[in-house]
């Protein structure tokens, strides 16, 4: 099991709908294919953590953050201490409550 490093900044949802709609963050949904597939955020990646490997993350363009999130906000903390311990160089964040807070921020989703 992975454990946060204390550098790894857990940023509020209503923050994050704003970078994403001034397009300055990547998200990366950390829930399962089939979790992901039901319904998730215009535009986010899935790298499940089930099968979470570094190599799968998408290229983050220079000045855009990357954004781990998930349904609840706890498995975006083991995948962002995962890739941070393997070797992920750039910044990371998390997102606060995972798509509960999102859709609590107003965000949509699709499917």
């Amino acid at each position: 099991m992975y454990s946060a490093p204390a550098l790894i900044p857990v940023v509020s949802a209503d923050v994050i709908l704003e970078w994403h709609r001034n397009g300055e963050a990547v998200l990366v949904d950390v829930r399962e294919v089939e979790e992901y597939q039901s319904r998730h955020i215009d535009g986010a990646f899935n790298v499940p953590l089930s099968q979470f490997d570094i190599s799968k993350l998408p290229t983050i363009p220079e000045g855009k953050r990357l954004v781990f999130h998930c349904q609840a906000g706890v498995r975006c903390g083991t995948a962002a201490a995962k890739a941070a311990q393997d070797g992920y160089g750039g910044e990371i964040i998390r997102m606060q409550d995972g798509l509960f807070g999102w859709m609590a921020a107003g965000g949509m989703l699709v499917r």
